[in-house]
């Protein structure tokens, strides 16, 4: 594996990447969420980039400014477009071969992405976009609801607990109901969102990890028929089970094959 770490202007500041080295023409640039290094959550994305090197892809991840070993203040995801950019940038300069970059983004790393257009992408991996805004918090959600009464039908003590009484119905009716409720109309950062790639002519795949609140939360507030939704049972915000580590590589290396065969 050739692996580099590199530094790159951004503004007046200077942003701390990582590079790994393949020569492919399709390249990966990888955005992190909230505060999150451009190793990922138990260094999965350096484990991540590296996997996709070895298939073929150069990869570069990056920390946005105020993060990780990157230089300036972190203003949040609203105003990191120039840091996306300027690793966009970044990577055509290290490798210049490089005629078609997929950006994969998550948590607030994808909203980052779809508030820019995803300009410059020639396709984008969307994963637990963050649809959160101010001090709201992650409230149940409809999805979250559901999923959670499927796993307690199937658990034989709550069954009990249900036949026996000790289960308050009026607030189960009640919790069902929520459930079945469709999502609200996109609004606020959803609409902005959904705003920012409806003029996004490439492909499109939003992941969702199941069991991550992020995500729900997500789904709940925008279309579920959504044809470009994929689901991983089982998974955390950052897919750090082995079998989410695996389903996450299949889905990006599924979407830099299809580019470079669309580009052929």
């Amino acid at each position: 594996m050739r692996r580099r770490p590199i530094l790159f202007p951004c503004a007046d500041q200077h942003l701390a990447g990582t590079l790994d080295i393949a020569d492919g023409a399709t390249a990966l640039l990888i955005v992190s969420g909230g505060n999150e290094t451009r190793a990922g959550a138990w260094d999965g994305q350096a484990a991540l980039a590296a996997r996709i090197a070895q298939a073929g892809y150069p990869v570069l991840r990056f920390d946005r400014r105020g993060v990780g070993d990157s230089e300036g203040a972190n203003s949040g995801f609203r105003t990191s477009g120039p840091d996306i950019t300027a690793a966009h940038q970044e990577l055509r300069r290290q490798c210049p071969q490089v005629a078609r970059i997929v950006a994969f983004g998550n948590c607030d790393g994808a909203s980052a992405l779809m508030l820019m257009r995803g300009q410059g992408c020639a396709a984008l991996v969307l994963s637990n976009p963050w649809t959160i805004e101010g001090e709201e918090e992650a409230a149940p959600t409809p999805e979250a609801t559901r999923a959670h009464y499927r796993q307690r039908l199937t658990d034989p003590a709550a069954i009990r607990r249900l036949l026996s009484g000790k289960v308050r119905l009026g607030a189960l009716v009640q919790s069902l109901i929520a459930a079945l409720r469709p999502a609200p109309a996109a609004r606020g950062l959803v609409g902005e969102l959904a705003a920012g790639i409806a003029t996004f002519h490439g492909p499109i795949r939003v992941l969702i990890a199941e069991r991550d609140r992020t995500g729900q939360t997500f789904l709940a507030r925008w279309n579920k028929a959504d044809p470009r939704i994929h689901r991983c049972p089982g998974a955390s915000h950052s897919y750090v089970e082995p079998d989410a580590q695996d389903w996450l590589f299949a889905q990006i290396l599924e979407v830099l094959r299809e580019t470079d065969r669309n580009a052929g």
